[in-house]
């Protein structure tokens, strides 16, 4: 299944892998914990907070 959203804190919490996208171009990839734990991935796009709740 594939699903856009723009509500990022939702979506990561009931997939198993992801696509951070920049400009169209795949920025980063992996699970969501994985990216909820990128330093990149949050200081550019979750924020330095995020939580990642699973299955929420």
């Amino acid at each position: 299944i594939l699903i856009t959203d723009h509500n990022v804190h939702e979506t990561l919490s009931i997939v198993d892998r992801a696509y951070i996208l920049i400009n169209g171009e795949i920025f980063k990839e992996g699970s969501a914990e994985e990216l909820a734990e990128d330093e990149e991935v949050r200081k550019l796009y979750l924020g330095e907070k995020f939580k990642l709740d699973r299955y929420a």
